[in-house]
């Protein structure tokens, strides 16, 4: 019942400062689960962000989800995505029950726009960390390659590319690069 509590207020803290979204949040879940808690590893948390991308919802609650579920099964699921959630579902109801036209304060445009520029540098150093763990060699940097460009220029292109396409052929192809590696660790081209 103690780690339960533990996981609940973790991602509860974690929850109640998660401006901007799964990207932006990066930097804090790795401080908070994998530097001070050692509840996963860096590596398990760059592949739980991948795959919290690939499914449906909120990468932050998929991520809460799949940790929550190694540290206590479905109960450590369950307790860590209610916690993820918990404070932002209260702070947003307060505000849509007390304040109406809240985003037309001055006071709430200005805070935004500072908290937009935050949001960017959170986002671009989540960037960079994950660049680090998976553009690896060669062959990463040329699926990264191809991605991007393809999602950039999905909008001048003759036919517009889904990222739902994006992430099946890029995970093919990490399949054939990767599948057959003598280590049995997939991914791990370094």
């Amino acid at each position: 019942m103690r780690e339960l509590w533990e996981l609940f207020t973790a991602f509860a803290r974690l929850g109640a400062v998660s401006f901007g979204g799964g990207y932006a949040m990066l930097p804090l879940l790795t401080r908070e689960l994998v530097d001070r808690r050692g509840w996963v590893t860096d590596n398990e948390l760059t592949d739980y962000f991948a795959i919290g991308q690939c499914t449906p919802g909120v990468i932050a609650l998929n991520v809460a989800t799949f940790i929550g579920n190694k540290r206590k099964g479905i109960p450590g699921a369950v307790v860590a995505s209610v916690g993820i959630v918990f404070v932002p579902v209260i702070i947003i109801t307060v505000i849509a029950a007390f304040l109406r036209n809240f985003a037309d304060y001055a006071v709430v445009k200005d805070a935004f726009g500072g908290i937009r520029v935050c949001v960017c540098v959170l986002v671009v150093n989540a960037v960079l960390r994950l660049w680090k763990k998976a553009v690896l060699g060669l062959p990463t940097f040329l699926i990264f390659a191809v991605v991007f460009l393809l999602s950039v220029f999905s909008g001048f292109l003759p036919v517009s590319v889904s990222p739902v396409i994006l992430v099946l052929v890029s995970g093919f192809a990490g399949i054939l690069l990767y599948g057959k590696s003598e280590s049995g660790k997939g991914g791990d081209a370094s």
